[in-house]
């Protein structure tokens, strides 16, 4: 005779079986993501919201609704979760109706509801809080109280699709530059400042788990090992680009001027200048200024290389600090991105 399942089985298989389907749910929204250019948080918009171009989220500027995303350091959410009661945002002009702790895909957070006056308009508002793993993301919502576009149940289901990117992609932080650079000679962009600046890099062949595995182990009281670890996670080459307002007027001046700004690299110590010199980048003015030195952190000797080109209004400041053992090879790529790089 066969063997009947029971109500207990059929209902394990059922729970089991909504469990896998709600994965689903959840993997599908956080590859239907949408992440603003530059950012790592993303989350599936409402309908009727955009990317916003004034700030990172997404907007209905003819509703004056808006979704505002927020990338904070790790250690900042117990900071928030201690700070963001709800008599402390009242002080701020926020009236929290209810506080509850919340778990999303990307890990524990909570999350804030209320109102919230601001020149006379009265708004909706959502204040959301995770821990995603290197980061802290705070997600600001708010919408017109009166508006019907945007119901409780649709901006707290669009909040429970926040999505974070192991990173972002190279070319996506370069669209934020006001240059471009036409050859990389495979450096990667390590980090941004929109708008203004970036840091590229060459990690060293031996940069990997071995050398992460040796700083964790590195904890001896005289600091040897610690150095030994640094140095072996030091990248081979790296180097910072930015785009500067003013700059000497007079060419007399740029000589002056390059020793000041070389003077203001951070990171290196018992410099050693061995050249300076004006030169051409790019059919434009530069100069060019070499030294010996050594890293801050792990010691190393290194080389450095800064290179100014002056423009109209504004200079472009490129710093190369390079291991010495790597020179030879590291310097001339970095001179081929040098001579690739073009205002937009």
């Amino acid at each position: 005779m066969p063997i009947r399942p029971t109500r207990f089985a059929f209902g394990a298989r059922y729970v089991g079986a909504l469990a896998a389907l709600m994965l689903m749910v959840i993997s599908a929204r956080a590859a239907d993501a949408v992440f603003p250019t530059g950012s790592r948080v993303g989350i599936v918009p409402p309908p009727g919201m955009v990317q916003s171009r004034n700030f990172v989220g997404f907007e209905d500027p003819q509703k004056n609704a808006a979704i505002l995303l927020t990338t904070l350091p790790a250690q900042a959410y117990d900071s928030l979760d201690k700070s963001m009661v709800p008599q402390a945002m009242s002080k701020n002009g926020v009236e929290v109706g209810k506080r509850e702790p919340i778990q999303l895909g990307i890990g524990k957070g909570f999350l804030l509801t209320g109102t919230q006056t601001i020149n006379s308009t009265r708004y909706r508002k959502w204040l959301l809080v995770a821990a995603a793993g290197n980061m802290t993301v705070l997600v600001t919502a708010q919408v017109p109280d009166q508006d019907a576009a945007y119901p409780d149940k649709t901006m707290r289901d669009t909040l429970m699709t926040l999505a974070v990117r192991d990173s972002v992609p190279d070319a996506e932080q370069l669209s934020l530059m006001p240059f471009t650079i036409g050859d990389m000679a495979g450096f990667h962009v390590d980090e941004a400042l929109p708008g203004r600046a970036l840091m590229l890099v060459d990690r060293a062949a031996d940069a990997g788990a071995d050398s992460v595995s040796d700083a964790n182990k590195s904890q001896s009281s005289d600091g040897k090992d610690q150095s030994k670890a640094q140095s072996k996670n030091m990248p081979k080459a790296r180097l910072f680009i930015a785009a500067m307002p003013g700059g000497p007027s007079e060419p007399d001046d740029r000589s002056t001027f390059a020793r000041t700004t070389f003077e203001r690299i951070i990171g290196i110590k018992d410099v050693q200048v061995e050249d300076a010199e004006p030169l051409r980048i790019g059919n434009q003015s530069g100069f060019e200024t070499l030294a010996k030195a050594k890293d801050v952190q792990s010691n190393v000797d290194v080389k450095v290389v800064q290179w100014l080109r002056f423009g109209t209004g504004g200079f472009l400041q490129m710093v190369g600090i390079v291991r010495a053992d790597a020179w030879q090879t590291e310097f001339n790529r970095l001179r081929a991105v040098r001579d690739s790089i073009d205002a937009k």
